[in-house]
């Protein structure tokens, strides 16, 4: 008989995606261990949605000092410092991180540090130590891509963003996605001069179109300098300052660049091919609907996967894989209905189809839209917009899509995902009463298509 594995499932990996599914599998009685090198809590906790989100409330301060005169009040503070900000974020990862490492003995499941590669299809090397597991689970996420051109030393990715020694007076961000445009707002919030370039014609691809214009109108407002169909191709160092070239040959003068243009899967370090795992052109590794790569007992969850890069995302198919392996479950995410925030300046958020990706599968589709000047924004005399959407199946009346620009767009897309996911129609929202006076009560109020439906090509 052969001699039983060290294991029943070993994850590689103790972020989001790794930890939720270590955790599920010996809620069902797996033996379970996981390997971790660096903090526990991967690149959410440590160098993504937590400090990201911590900073961003340090920038909307600013908007709340320059309203706050409209409402009566002298502006309270002149001043801002950067190392306390850093400091206090670094004691709540900390923090953090002791709650995951917690969660995680709790649940006995065995941390171990180092790290980790295959050396087979039930065998994992973490330093010296020779692990065996009936299963695996390859949850490694990503690093953020830098740009192969001369000067590229000078520049840093959103990892090294939250431990900048300073803040700059002005910076330079390449790339347009969800990691620019939540740095250009955080660092614009708190009084930098902020230049995104951007080779695409509009920011944030993936989302809705009027979400893409409307985000980039406001930003500009904001006093960010947006520029469309270009790239850098060179840094340069004079004296204190960096000179950044773009491919136009114009040149933008600045004391930091930060690149934002994309996050590559983290599979370099892993042996891969030694235990069958195959990838995709893009490096991530090649999962099924049910997390299963190439090798049949092992796993993968999260960003390595390259599917929805997201944590709730990742969190999930941990879970499901957990549930399929050791409880006889059999959960498949719908992609579709993710709900997903980016948390600029101002906010965007979304669930569902947009209207593009609406109109390919749908015969016809009604758009309902409105744009309007929030009520906090009256006395204090501030120009933003606040930008609401629907996008619905005429035949059926549900609703496909909801999507929202404006302060509060997360939390009210939160909402309205649970609506969508029990198959909402136009008519059960147009049933709900309005909480008045809120931005939210727009979805219930939107009446009129915005333009005619357009049927399927």
């Amino acid at each position: 008989m052969a001699a039983r594995r060290d294991f029943d499932l070993f994850v590689i990996g103790a972020g989001s995606g790794g930890a939720a599914g270590a955790r599920r599998a010996a809620r069902h009685g797996a033996r379970v261990g996981i390997a971790e090198a660096g903090a526990v809590g991967g690149t959410c906790v440590n160098r993504g949605c937590i400090p990201k989100k911590l900073f961003l409330y340090a920038a909307e301060f600013a908007d709340h000092f320059d309203a706050a005169p409209g409402y009566g009040w002298e502006r309270p503070l002149s001043g801002f410092d950067w190392p306390t900000l850093v400091a206090n974020k670094d004691t709540e990862i900390a923090r953090l991180n002791g709650v995951y490492e917690g969660l995680l003995a709790n649940a006995n499941v065995e941390l171990v540090r180092g790290h980790a590669r295959l050396a087979g299809p039930n065998a994992v090397e973490v330093g010296n130590r020779l692990i065996t597991a009936d299963r695996i689970l390859v949850a490694t996420g990503g690093a953020p891509a830098v740009p192969d051109i001369p000067g590229a030393e000078l520049g840093f990715t959103s990892d090294q963003a939250f431990h900048l020694p300073q803040l700059p007076d002005r910076i330079v961000i390449l790339g347009g996605g969800y990691i620019g445009v939540e740095f250009a707002g955080m660092f614009r919030g708190l009084g930098v001069e902020v230049t995104l370039v951007h080779r695409g014609d509009a920011l944030l691809p993936g989302f809705d179109g009027d979400v893409r214009s409307h985000v980039a109108a406001e930003m500009q407002k904001h006093g960010i300098v947006l520029t469309f169909g270009r790239t850098i191709v060179r840094i340069d160092r004079h004296g204190r300052a960096l000179a950044v070239t773009l491919d136009d040959g114009a040149v933008i003068a600045a004391d930091a660049v930060l690149f934002a243009t994309g996050r590559s899967p983290g599979t370099a370090e892993l042996a891969l091919a030694a235990a069958g795992v195959e990838l995709t052109g893009a490096g991530a590794i090649r999962v099924d609907a049910d997390s299963r790569t190439s090798a049949e007992n092992i796993f993968a969850v999260g960003d390595v996967t390259d599917r929805r890069n997201l944590t709730p995302v990742a969190i999930a198919e941990g879970r499901a894989v957990a549930d399929h392996l050791f409880a006889q479950g059999h959960r498949r995410l719908d992609y579709d209905l993710v709900p997903h925030a980016v948390f600029g300046r101002p906010p965007a958020a979304a669930v569902g189809l947009t209207e593009a990706r609406a109109r390919e599968r749908f015969a016809q589709v009604d758009i309902y839209r409105s744009t309007f000047r929030p009520l906090r924004n009256t006395l204090s005399g501030a120009q933003g917009r606040t930008l609401v959407k629907l996008v619905v199946d005429r035949a059926s009346d549900r609703v496909l899509g909801a999507h929202m620009v404006g302060p509060d767009a997360a939390e009210v897309i939160q909402g309205l995902a649970v609506a969508l996911t029990a198959g909402a129609t136009k008519a059960h929202f147009d049933a709900t009463l309005a909480i008045h006076p809120t931005a939210a009560e727009e979805f219930v109020l939107l009446r009129e298509p915005a333009n005619p439906a357009v049927p399927k090509a």
